[in-house]
């Protein structure tokens, strides 16, 4: 675009861009989202900024309709201008990005350690001059590219990079949502006329000119376009207010109606440009000489026609036009147009691209085309695109003509959806196998994805009897995958919490009749142990459970065994009150997830580490993890771990606004709704609040729900210790004296120093007069031979507030001052409170000091881990952050904190915080 050329209508919209251009001429970054229907202008727009955009460099994508399952298209359009770079990135980054390419082979890369590379790679090239990228039509970009560019664009902060996006439709439909959005919205009459005077020759009839305006509802192209080739007598009738069809068809009937004008020859080679995406101007030549059409004397009259512009590039006057030309077309003549560019395709530099026209030009069944169509599948699934991997083999089952190996096809196609995304398809590929002659094991198998499919997109109580039965159905026909569809269906149950059938129970008792294997090893051990405690009562299982993590904590694991087993293994531990064992496990857990760019499990994997950071008092730390937690969450859509990761945090901070928000978002939470451990989780959370407030009216009220269902185990046995301290404060003896029984019998047969110093603490808050002191001392002694910080703290807080409830001022000081102290430290305010006022009681007076309430989740999680003695760029890997921003936070964490580097943070951190991410 000229700089000088006139926008009509659009001068708020570009003094907006100024200020984006602005923004990143002076070191920022600048991400922005025009958005709009087709023809509104959000091109025109981006030319503009591409023409104002002085001294900076310009890059350009777009995404095509008929490119959208092609893995990482628009994304190479992006970077390809970079691509001599790769080589500086790090090797991790270097080859993900080579490999979702396909210039290298490997291992499927992770889609975030891809965003991560383009992240660092688009980083380093700003650092020369701002780098502005803009990308139109991004609602046709594959979904892998569409992924990571959405990625990258939350991660922008202190870079000279600037995304620019142009697309249709609304936030929710696509992977943009959240970003900074500028509405593209029609023009006003008055520019709308003005526009149109300034294309229309000669005078044009007012009532006319009134009839157009109102027509095109102030939508340029509309504007532009719609009038084109119509007299003046015919416009009035071309826009009647008896047409009813969307402005975008509008737009195409007159684009057609140019087309139509055209000679046949210029037709065909609009149809063959329109199948070919890419714009290659040589894959078009040979396509067209194959088909016996001359280029330059077909494409004269379609650029005289203002339809088609060639030159380095082929490139529609808009994508209306190119939809236009090929929707419109008969299937005879669309098959025709892609069998030429199949032909004219390389089938050694570019085998999907062909046998994606291959398949375009099929007329039935072809095993040929299908079995190309497979081994394209094979290599989108090497690059890690999994929507180009679920595309190509839906398609491979569509054209293969033996039904069994169809079935086979559309089982495979099915996982693929299920790994993308695409659930509702993924059902209908399952039932398209189904139709074909499976076998026991096949279908086993697919009753297990269906299960996982209702797991992933429903809730964790609907997949329960669909992968109870799956693992009853592999028993005998595969041993290893049922016991894992046992160990996904426990965890499932014990997730969801109760359900009116096919609960942990029902799991439970089939996996105690399984037949045992002869070697049993720990993971027979795991799940067994959980079984049992769950069927036959806890001291029948605890034992198992405990020789399994010893196991799992003493030996080698694999990343896969990891991944799959780990996360049991570490809630277990909890259960079980090991918690050296949960400490050890869940870290490992963490760091196996972060290595391998799990992202299906760290989510999960964090919210068991920050619930083991909160209990060892390590509350800035647990925060940190749940900033990561929801970082990913911003990234994939999915933030109810994040949240529920705020649901153990707050309650132990004590801040009562945002524990009941903390509530609020879970309970609200669609992937949550109607899971009974919901309730439990929400009300040990208000019990601890209300406990730390010292409101036990409403803290027994909590913590009653919270316990009411003990075969959910974890924070419904914590509900337990809530309840007997707000039922003695409240004068229900009789409550907390039945708590303390079944907490006996939670904490005696595991024996642990935990176990067994919690059981005494809560005896000793039942225990009347003198006959209390005795458990409170073994209750400190046993606790303080654990990392469990917030129950030592708390058994002290009790113990002090009973000596000075005796009259024992001084021995209470002790107590309450180490109680303080400790709470303090760890940001745990209500319950800090409680016992400063404890000591104000007993004539002591003390400070509040917390160094870090400044800081923010992240500011505080990138401080631990440059005190841990990591460097930007190894900080900038972990949390999917460029090394330009992690220094950028690290100079406010300095500031804040009134140290001049990173050297002096671990002077001013709780001690252990450095070590807790």
């Amino acid at each position: 675009m000229d700089p000088s050329q006139i926008l009509y209508g659009r001068r708020s919209e570009c003094t907006a861009l100024d200020q984006q251009i602005a923004a990143l001429r002076a070191g920022r970054s600048a991400v922005l989202v025009l958005r709009g229907e087709a023809g509104i202008g959000k091109t025109a727009l981006l030319d503009y900024v591409a023409a104002h955009a002085v001294g900076c460099r310009i890059v350009r994508a777009a995404g095509v309709e008929s490119e959208m399952e092609l893995a990482f298209g628009g994304l190479h359009q992006l970077c390809s201008p970079f691509l001599d770079r790769a080589d500086e990135l790090p090797e991790p980054q270097r080859d993900a990005l080579r490999t979702a390419f396909g210039l290298s082979s490997g291992t499927p890369p992770d889609r975030f350690l891809v965003g991560l590379a383009v992240l660092t790679l688009l980083a380093a090239v700003a650092e020369e001059k701002p780098l502005l990228c803009l990308i139109d039509d991004a609602q046709w970009l594959d979904r892998a590219s569409a992924q990571t560019i959405a990625f990258v664009a939350r991660r922008l902060l202190a870079e000279q990079v600037g995304l620019f996006f142009g697309t249709r439709g609304t936030a929710a439909e696509n992977d943009l949502a959240g970003l900074q959005e500028l509405p593209i919205v029609g023009l006003n009459d008055r520019d709308s006329r003005a526009l149109l005077d300034s294309v229309t020759p000669g005078r044009v009839d007012e009532r006319v000119r009134d009839q157009i305006v109102a027509e095109t509802r102030g939508n340029p192209l509309a504007i532009l376009e719609l009038p084109h080739g119509l007299t003046t007598g015919e416009m009035p009738v071309g826009f009647g207010a008896q047409d009813r069809r969307s402005l975008a068809s509008q737009l195409e009937e007159g684009f057609l109606r140019r087309l139509e004008s055209l000679p046949e020859m210029t037709q065909r080679l609009l149809l063959i440009a329109a199948a070919e995406p890419v714009g290659d101007v040589l894959l078009l030549w040979r396509a067209a000489e194959g088909s016996g059409i001359g280029l330059l004397a077909a494409a004269s009259p379609a650029e005289a026609a203002g339809l088609i512009t060639i030159g380095a590039r082929v490139r529609f006057r808009h994508p209306l036009v190119r939809s236009a030309v090929y929707y419109r077309a008969p299937l005879t003549n669309r098959r025709k147009a892609h069998q030429a560019l199949a032909e004219a395709t390389d089938a050694g530099t570019d085998p999907d691209r062909r046998a994606w026209h291959l398949a375009h030009a099929a007329v039935g069944p072809d095993e040929d085309v299908a079995a190309e169509l497979e081994r394209s599948a094979d290599r989108a699934q090497a690059r890690g695109g999994i929507a180009a991997t679920a595309a190509f083999l839906e398609r491979a089952a569509e054209l293969t003509p033996d039904p069994d190996r169809r079935g086979a096809r559309a089982f495979a196609a099915a996982q693929a959806k299920y790994q993308a995304g695409a659930f509702d398809t993924a059902l209908e590929l399952l039932d398209t196998a189904e139709l074909s002659r499976l076998g026991e094991l096949e279908l086993a198998h697919s009753e297990l994805l269906r299960g996982r499919i209702s797991f992933a997109s429903r809730s964790p109580s609907a997949s329960l009897p669909l992968l109870l039965d799956a693992a009853k159905r592999l028993e005998p026909v595969d041993a290893k995958v049922a016991h894992e569809t046992y160990r996904d269906a426990m965890y499932a149950a014990l997730t969801a919490g109760r359900v009116e059938t096919g609960g942990v129970e029902d799991i439970a008792e089939a996996v105690l009749i399984t037949p045992p294997t002869p070697d049993p090893g720990r993971t027979d051990l795991l799940l067994n142990g959980v079984a049992a405690v769950i069927a036959r009562g806890y001291s029948a299982g605890v034992p198992l459970l405990k020789q399994a993590l010893v196991a799992f904590e003493n030996e080698s694991i694999t990343p896969r065994e990891g991944l799959g087993w780990l996360p049991l293994a570490s809630r277990m531990a909890h259960d079980a009150w090991e918690f050296d064992s949960w400490t050890v496990l869940s870290a490992r857990l963490v760091d196996l997830a972060r290595e391998a760019g799990a992202l299906s499990v760290l989510p999960s994997a964090l919210l068991l580490r920050l619930s083991n950071r909160v209990f060892a008092g390590d509350i800035v730390g647990a925060d940190s993890l749940a900033a990561e937690a929801m970082t990913i969450g911003a990234a994939t859509g999915s933030r109810f771990l994040a949240q529920y990761g705020a649901l153990v945090i707050e309650p132990w901070r004590g801040r009562e606004a945002a524990t009941r928000h903390a509530i609020e978002a879970v309970t609200q939470a669609r992937a949550l709704r109607g899971e009974g451990k919901v309730l439990t989780a929400t009300q040990w959370a208000a019990a601890v609040l209300y406990n730390g407030l010292g409101r036990f009216e409403e803290a027994y009220a909590a913590a009653e729900q919270g316990c009411a269902h003990p075969q959910e185990l974890g924070l419904s046995t914590w509900s337990l210790v809530e309840l007997i301290e707000a039922a003695v404060r409240t004068g229900r003896r009789a409550s907390a004296t039945d708590a303390i029984q079944r907490l006996i019998e939670l904490t005696q047969p595991s024996g642990t120093p935990w176990a067994l110093g919690t059981l005494a603490c809560m005896r000793a808050v039942v225990t009347d007069g003198v006959a209390a002191e005795p458990s409170y001392q073994e209750a400190i002694d046993r606790l303080d031979k654990t990392e469990v910080r917030v129950m030592r703290a708390r058994a002290r807080l009790l113990y002090g507030e009973w000596l000075a409830g005796r009259n024992r001022p001084a021995d209470a000081r002790v107590q309450l001052s180490a109680a303080h102290e400790m709470f303090d430290r760890m940001g745990a305010e209500a319950f800090e409170h409680r016992a400063r006022l404890g000591l104000d009681a007993v004539g002591a007076h003390v400070q509040t000091r917390r160094v870090e309430s400044a800081l923010t989740p992240q500011e505080a999680q990138i401080a631990h881990l440059a005190a841990a003695g990591m460097t930007n760029p190894e900080i900038g890997a972990e949390l999917f952050l460029s090394p330009h921003t992690i220094d950028w936070h690290l100079r406010k964490v300095y500031q804040k904190l009134g140290i001049n580097s990173r050297r002096e943070i671990h002077t001013v951190l709780p001690p252990g915080a450095a070590s807790s991410a």
